[in-house]
């Protein structure tokens, strides 16, 4: 039987494989909040789950991952539009 934790886990991996999917397929973009968002949930949840089962290899990455994501967030949402050029 599956615990809430391997759930979570599963959930993560999901997360990050919509993620890179989407970026392959070229839906999304690297410059993008969402895919940061869907690499940030991702690496949380299996961070989380390999915290819980003690692999912590595992949760070194995803604790990593999890880091760069939030980095990445912040650096794309300082960044502001140009509205002038816009307009032209």
């Amino acid at each position: 039987m599956i615990d809430i934790y391997q759930l979570v886990g599963f959930a993560g991996a999901g997360l990050i494989i919509l993620a890179y999917f989407l970026l392959t397929e070229k839906r999304l973009q690297e410059n993008y909040v969402l895919y940061h968002l869907l690499n940030f949930l991702g690496s949380a949840g299996i961070a989380v789950s390999a915290f819980m089962t003690k692999s912590w290899p595992s949760m070194l990455i995803f604790v990593l991952l999890f880091a760069v994501s939030i980095y990445f967030m912040f650096k794309i949402l300082k960044i502001k539009p140009n509205y002038k050029e816009l307009g032209r």
